[in-house]
């Protein structure tokens, strides 16, 4: 594992239960791919979208700010298919427990991927991309360029027995998970030598909700007033590494093709905030042209700009 730590440490029944969780994904992910994205995906959707009713009212809030200039149908229609997207992101993170790069090479496909390799010059970079179809594929990218590795940073779970899942689930040959708050030193500590001898791709799901703070910069996104995390830019900008925002496009159950649209080149000057201001322009425009992939479940506009008299 990447990450040691007083959050990681389980107790004997926390550890009996991972085991038993793993043994269990493992034999999911074996099952054929029509069992599972055709039956138990199904259930899953009617039980997500009309039994448990999921954070319904948190979609209906978020899809009805977001889309105001569309009918009560229309946005009945979205949340319908983001429900199905909840339910195969279910089946698509649980069937990481048995990923093989030749199983990898069949879930997700590189667009432009020579162009790309020509572009990033066997340098470290930086992969943005948010909750947008199965973001997890992301930390496929090793599968078709193994001098990198993907340093997936996220952020810790409070339940010890999720973290630690989730963790082995993406601590894989091709990529190793590294928690929010030790990223960056992680990145300093590692980046003459690589992990393992291999460049650094470091994976930022960027579009988290932030806490508030005083100097919080505010983004219009999706009709409202929104925060971001800056991490990214911050990292880019210090170390001089290339960014570029990594696109999921969903192709068929359980299948996307993913491909980059450069945000930074690691030269250019530019001022504060714009290189998470093209992020948040981009992501919009995806979310836009194809809104049933994105997380709508989030709670993500619980904080309001205060805007003074």
């Amino acid at each position: 594992m990447a990450t040691t730590g007083k959050h990681t440490q389980l107790n004997l029944l926390q550890r009996i239960w991972l085991e038993v969780l793993w043994q269990l994904a493992r034999f999911f992910a074996i099952l054929p791919y029509w069992f599972k994205y055709y039956v138990v995906e199904t259930l899953m959707f009617v039980l997500l979208c009309y039994c448990l009713r999921y954070r319904r009212s948190v979609v209906n809030r978020n899809l009805r700010n977001s889309f105001p200039e569309k009918s009560e149908r229309e946005r009945a229609v979205l949340r319908r298919k983001f429900y199905w997207t909840l339910s195969e992101l279910f089946i698509d993170t649980v069937d990481l427990a048995h990923m093989t790069p030749a199983k990898g090479r069949r879930i997700l496909r590189v667009k432009g991927l020579e162009e790309h390799l020509s572009k990033i010059g066997g340098r470290d970079w930086i992969a943005m991309t948010a909750h947008f179809g199965c973001w997890e594929y992301c930390s496929f990218w090793s599968i078709y360029a193994p001098s990198q590795i993907v340093v997936a940073v996220y952020h810790p779970l409070e339940s010890r027995l999720a973290d630690a899942f989730y963790r082995r689930l993406r601590d894989r040959e091709y990529a190793t998970p590294v928690p929010m708050r030790e990223s960056l030193r992680f990145y300093l500590r590692n980046r003459e030598t690589g992990v393992g001898g291999r460049n650094m791709v470091m994976g930022l799901i960027a579009d988290q909700n932030p806490p508030k703070r005083p100097d919080s910069h505010w983004f219009r996104f999706l009709n409202q007033d929104t925060i971001f995390f800056d991490g990214g830019e911050k990292l880019a900008l210090r170390c001089r590494l290339p960014v570029y925002f990594v696109k999921m496009d969903r192709v068929r159950r359980g299948r996307y093709e993913m491909s980059f649209e450069k945000i930074y080149d690691g030269e250019e000057e530019v001022a504060d905030n714009v290189i998470t201001e093209r992020y948040v322009r981009i992501l919009e425009s995806e979310i836009r042209r194809r809104p049933e992939l994105w997380m709508w479940s989030h709670k993500r506009w619980k904080y309001k700009r205060n805007v003074s008299r």
